[in-house]
């Protein structure tokens, strides 16, 4: 699928099929959010990869806005080090890639923003001093259930040139 292609459909996705994601396709995922660019290159960041089953259901009482976690083949927990100032912005763009790459294999995720941080850092064994920035769930979808038509504001209402309310 194009850049692009992916960019103009992507959707969050809340609702999975049981389908296994072959391993490759999982270490493309992982490998695109290392591959994000950063500020300093200081690559703030660090993936936990989550393929067990039941470790995905016990997940979903610490993931307030995303039980849907227990419903997917895999989820990567994107840890930060608050220390570097752009930690959190770079993580994000980190987060992107592997959002985008996910979708170009016909994968869904959802950022998953309500955490019970300092319970699941307990249970994952987290180090207090860095921060969760989200949970991904990833895994295949009934694609008949998405909608391909977004509802996006017009870009007149969005674009601007050389200046704030100067249309482009």
């Amino acid at each position: 699928m194009e850049v692009f292609d992916c960019v103009s459909t992507l959707s969050s996705i809340r609702s999975y099929i049981d389908k296994e994601v072959p391993e490759e396709v999982i270490m493309e995922v992982l490998e695109a959010g290392r591959l994000a660019p950063s500020a300093h290159n200081d690559q703030p960041w660090q993936f936990i990869l989550i393929r067990d089953k039941s470790k995905l259901k016990e997940m979903k009482k610490y993931c307030l806005s995303g039980s849907f976690i227990s419903q997917v083949d895999f989820a990567v927990v994107v840890v930060t080090y608050p220390a570097s100032k752009w930690h959190e912005i770079d993580s994000t763009r980190a987060v992107q890639n592997m959002a985008l790459t996910a979708w170009s294999h016909k994968l869904g995720t959802c950022w998953i923003g309500r955490l019970e941080e300092k319970s699941l850092k307990n249970y994952l064994n987290i180090p207090d001093k860095l921060n969760i920035l989200t949970v991904l769930p990833f895994g295949y979808f009934d694609e008949r259930l998405t909608n391909s038509v977004k509802f996006r504001k017009d870009p007149e209402q969005v674009f601007h040139l050389n200046s704030y309310g100067n249309s482009l």
